[in-house]
């Protein structure tokens, strides 16, 4: 069993029939995001598009584009999937989970970062605010060999 599955409860299927347009075509957008649609985003991101996450701060759909087709340069297979939305007007809440695989760790082992996003839309259903939240430690730096390993001692005598 791979650690994309192995201590996760399974999720249903997100029922899409309640969101709003813009949003169904921006979560299929993520969904099957590759390098080459990755160049597509400002399909659905204004141009001063704010972007945070625990890595980057961006104010620009160029360095978005940068940043979600970096992905495909530093791990293999990245790819989400949205399984919790909801939508209040152009407020937005993502929760999704991040599958992909290292090059240099646990090679051919799919590892799972779990996390969720808060999006605003304009008038026309292009993002103009995305904020990402998860947990660097937990979600990414424990995967990692002798970090993680000090990372879960660090826990345990926090504990």
């Amino acid at each position: 069993m791979n650690s994309a599955t192995s201590n996760s409860p399974r999720m249903a299927q997100l029922d899409r029939s309640h969101l709003s347009p813009h949003l169904r075509k921006l979560i299929d957008f993520f969904e099957h995001l590759t390098d080459d649609t990755a160049r597509e985003i400002d399909q659905f991101y204004v141009l001063q598009a704010y972007f945070k996450d625990p890595f980057n701060e961006v104010n620009s759909v160029i360095d978005i584009r940068r940043i979600f087709q970096d992905m495909f340069v530093h791990v293999i297979n990245p790819r989400f999937v949205v399984h919790t939305a909801i939508e209040q007007g152009k407020q937005v809440f993502i929760a999704w989970d991040f599958l992909f695989e290292m090059h240099r760790f646990k090679k051919g082992e799919t590892q799972c970062v779990r996390g969720s996003s808060h999006l605003e839309f304009n008038d026309e259903g292009k993002v103009t605010f995305h904020r990402d939240y998860w947990d660097t430690a937990e979600e990414l730096y424990e995967k990692i060999p002798v970090l993680g390993g000090l990372m879960r001692l660090i826990k345990k005598r926090a504990a």
